[in-house]
This record gives structure tokens, C-alpha cells and sequence, in this order.
């Protein structure tokens, strides 16, 4: 879009309109599709590898493409970036939608998230470019908003669309629903949202990301997929060559910020503590994250043999309790004590996790949604307590110059984190299903134990958050409408 001048366009509302819109299809998509893991995997005939990667593959692509679909867009047009992107994500899910095995869906998935990739960074920027300084304030909060319709949106829309059988199409309506979203967002966003570029000119870092890229995918391919294939010498050779290929991405790294200045990462972010710290904060809570919003679904409608509908309904009081303590948490409790409020969270989330276990340990496969319900919310509040402020709180002492590309690295962390959180569900859930015996035992009761064994790992990994959170500055000294802004980008990947 064109510079902000005193007399903004008033068309700019529509365009806030036009972006928040196709920002919120990515974010409904990415809860949407758990809640029909379940049927998608007896209509396909999937195994619980492909369940993971429809998940893990789209986290994958998306986590990968972030940074570089930001760039693209500042040297390219944001505008021209955020309509290829909006144009790919619709033709994705249109393929989604007609997907006829497995292998298709996940293919499918994992091409949504790379053009979600080039879609959801444009958002911020082509808001930051709109409007003046004086509105963002306002803006954001809308944005935020948004957010918690989204966490709601998600799994109830996913659930009701799966439950009506709408035609005849069982799970496929969940990906289809974003045909004449997407349709409509192109050709209003080609109207109304205007061009806007980098100041400066910047360049790509392809090998960059093609070493990024392949010493990921050379960890997560066989974390999630080992335990499928009986975890085969390759597996292990694969995740130990990770290590030299991330090496050599970082050295890449910091030649090509001595050549030209334009790295993809900007490794001098890692020299500042609480930055560090909060990477690590990222990566933990997202790992915690995938792995319980994966396992969950599959324990109430495979394990307790809920309808879709059952377990969408179940989840609303988690939801809600995020999106009530994410505006807490911003507008009283962390302006007044700080990462206390994050470490307060991560305890509480992790004390929730120790109930819903304790409640499933107890009830077995009698438990009813009700009996759900005090852990779910202890849950969703600790998570609100968590997520809302997090970004402000890591990039408080980042130089200002440098905002921009930690930000973008921030929420990418958080994306790898929930990819890796898939992945090891293979270990924290999978291998009690695979050491049972259907021929002697009901599977009911194999996916609740297999369900208190993930809750553990999930309650480690928020021990984990509290811990490193003690790295991070006590409070965030001045925070920054930007800043607030990726606040409102990253909750939803949770939720």
C-alpha cells in the first residue's frame, strides 16, 4: 500500500477488512482440520503417520515459507504477494477438498502451507502501511478480537461441517468452505488493498532456504513417520545429519551477511539473551501445543468413539478461557508483573494437564464433557496467560532495526515447534496403540492410557516454558504497536 498520508483513503477499512478475512482462513484451517482427523482417516484408510503429517506437513511448509514469504513481499509487493498467496491457499484446499488418498491430502496440505506462507505476513505489513500510528492501537485490537473468534470458529465449524454430511461429502466441506472465502478475498483484495514495497532494496537467500528447509525435513520426516516403518537405521541417520546440515545453514548464514547484508536469519539476534531464551520459550510451548491438540481428538473420538460435533462442543470452555485471558493478561496482569504473569501460566497449563489426566485415569472411557470441562479451562487459561504477551516480552530488548526479522523468526519458531510437537506425538502416543493387542483388549481404553502418557510429556515440556521464561526481561519496558501486532498473528497457531 502506498505510504500513510494525514488524509488516509477511507477505503482502508475494507482492505482491513479483505486482509483480516483471509488471515482469519488460514487460522480457522489450521484447528478446522482436527476435529475431522477421525473421519478422514476411515475415508482415506490413513494411518496415524499420515494423520500426523496432514498436520505436520502443513506446520512444516508454513514454518519454512514464513520469513521468505515476508521478504518476497517487501521486495516484490506486498499486495502482489498476499494475492498469490490468497490465490494458492484457495486452490489448495480446493485440492484438499477433492483429495482422493492419503498421499494426495497431505500433498495438498503441505502446498496450503506454503502458500499461506506467502499470504499471512503481507497481513501485518500491508496493516502497518495503511494506517497511521494513532489507529493501529485500535486496528490490533480488532485483530485480537478476530483471534478468539477463530480459536472458537475452528473446531466448531469443523465439527458441523463433518457432522451434516453436507451432499454426501463427509469431511471434505471443511476444506471446500474456503473456495468462494478465498474467491471473494481475491477479487475484493485486487480492489481495494493498494501496493506497497521495502524501502530498500533487499535480496533473496535461496540456498538459505534450501539448507534451512532440508535439515528440518531430514529431522521431522523420520520422528514422525519412524515409528510407522518399525524406526529403520535410516531414521536415525536422517535425524543425525540434521545436525550438520542446520551447522552448515548457519555458516551459510553469516557469510551471506558479510557479502550482502540479506540473510534469511540474522544470527546477531541470538546475541541478545532474552531473545535467545524466548526462541526457546517458543519451541518448547509449541512442541507441548502439537502434541496435545493432536492426541486430543484422536482420544475422544477414537478412544471414547465421540461424534466430531461431541468433541467440537467439548473444547468451547478451553477456547474461550484462552481468548479471555490473552486480553487479561495484556491489559492488567503483565503491565503490572510482568513474566510472573507467563511463569503463572505455564504452571497453571501444566496443572490442568495433571487433572484432565487424574479425571481421565479415573472416569476411563465413561467420562462425559462436563467432567472435561475445570481441566480445559484451567488449561485455556494458562495458555491465554502465555500467549497474548510472550512476543512483547521477547523482542523488548531486540534493537529496533532488527523488530521486523525477529519478529517473523519468532513466530516461525513457533511453527517448527508445533511440527516437531507432531512429530514426537509418534512417542508419546502412538507407541502405547502399537503395544496393544486388538485381538485381546478393547482399543477404548488403549487410547486413554496412551492419552495420560501424552499429558505427561505435555505437562514436561510447559516445566520446561517456566523455566527458560526466567531468561526473559521481567517486563517489557516499552512495548510497541508492531509488537503487539505479532502478538495477535501467533495465537491462533495454538488455539
Amino acid at each position: 500500500m502506498s505510504p500513510v498520508t494525514d488524509a488516509p483513503d477511507r477505503r482502508r477499512w475494507l482492505a482491513l477488512a479483505v486482509v483480516m478475512t483471509a488471515s482469519l482462513m488460514d487460522l480457522v484451517d489450521v484447528t478446522i482440520v482436527n476435529i475431522a482427523m477421525p473421519s478422514i482417516q476411515q475415508d482415506l484408510g490413513a494411518g496415524y503417520s499420515t494423520l500426523q503429517w496432514i498436520t505436520a506437513g502443513y506446520a512444516l511448509a508454513f514454518a519454512i515459507g514464513l520469513i521468505t514469504g515476508g521478504r518476497l513481499g517487501d521486495i516484490y509487493g506486498r499486495k502482489r504477494l498476499f494475492l498469490l498467496g490468497i490465490t494458492g491457499f484457495t486452490l489448495a484446499s480446493a485440492l484438499c477438498g477433492l483429495a482422493g488418498s492419503p498421499e494426495m491430502l497431505v500433498g495438498a496440505r503441505v502446498l496450503q502451507g506454503a502458500t499461506a506462507a506467502l499470504m499471512v505476513p503481507q497481513v501485518l505489513s500491508i496493516i502497518h502501511v495503511t494506517f497511521p500510528a494513532h489507529e493501529r492501537g485500535k486496528v490490533f485490537g480488532m485483530f485480537g478480537a478476530m483471534v478468539g473468534l477463530g480459536a472458537v470458529l475452528g473446531p466448531l465449524l469443523g465439527a458441523l461441517l463433518t457432522e451434516w454430511d453436507l451432499f454426501g461429502l463427509g469431511w471434505r466441506p471443511i476444506f471446500l468452505v474456503n473456495l468462494p472465502i478465498g474467491v471473494a478475498g481475491l477479487l475484493l483484495g485486487a480492489k481495494y488493498v493498494d501496493e506497497s514495497r521495502a524501502p530498500q532494496a533487499l535480496r533473496l537467500d535461496l540456498v538459505g532456504m534450501l539448507l534451512a528447509g532440508a535439515g528440518l525435513l531430514m529431522l521431522l520426516y523420520p520422528l514422525t513417520q519412524g515409528r510407522e516403518s518399525g524406526w529403520p537405521v535410516w531414521g536415525f541417520v536422517s535425524m543425525g545429519l540434521s545436525l550438520p546440515v542446520l551447522v552448515l545453514f548457519v555458516l551459510f548464514e553469516r557469510a551471506k551477511t558479510r557479502r550482502d547484508g540479506s540473510p534469511l536469519v540474522e544470527l546477531a539476534l541470538f546475541r541478545v539473551k532474552s531473545f535467545a531464551a524466548g526462541i526457546g520459550v517458543q519451541l518448547s510451548f509449541g512442541i507441548a501445543s502439537g502434541i496435545f491438540f493432536m492426541v486430543w481428538t484422536l482420544y475422544m473420538q477414537l478412544g471414547l468413539g465421540w461424534s466430531p460435533l461431541r468433541a467440537g462442543l467439548t473444547g468451547v470452555p478451553f477456547s474461550i478461557a484462552v481468548s479471555a485471558a490473552a486480553g487479561l493478561s495484556v491489559q492488567v496482569l503483565v503491565p503490572r508483573f510482568g513474566r510472573r504473569v507467563l511463569q503463572t501460566g505455564a504452571l497453571v497449563m501444566a496443572a490442568g494437564a495433571l487433572l484432565y489426566l487424574a479425571g481421565a485415569a479415573r472416569y476411563g472411557t465413561g467420562i462425559e464433557p462436563w467432567q472435561m470441562a475445570l481441566p480445559l479451562v484451567v488449561m485455556g487459561l494458562g495458555m491465554g496467560l502465555i500467549v497474548a504477551p510472550l512476543t512483547d516480552l521477547v523482542l523488548s530488548e531486540v534493537p529496533r532495526e532488527h523488530s521486523g526479522s525477529a519478529s517473523g523468526l519468532i513466530n516461525t519458531t513457533q511453527q517448527l515447534g508445533i511440527a516437531m510437537g507432531l512429530g514426537l506425538s509418534s512417542v508419546a502416543f502412538f507407541t502405547v496403540v502399537d503395544a496393544a493387542d486388538p485381538t485381546v483388549q478393547a482399543m477404548g481404553p488403549v487410547f486413554v492410557n496412551a492419552f495420560q502418557h501424552a499429558l505427561w510429556w505435555v505437562t514436561g515440556g510447559l516445566l520446561l516454558v517456566f523455566v527458560l521464561i526466567f531468561a526473559l526481561p521481567r517486563r517489557a519496558p516499552h512495548p510497541a504497536p508492531e509488537a503487539g501486532a505479532e502478538v495477535a498473528e501467533q495465537q491462533p497457531v495454538l488455539v
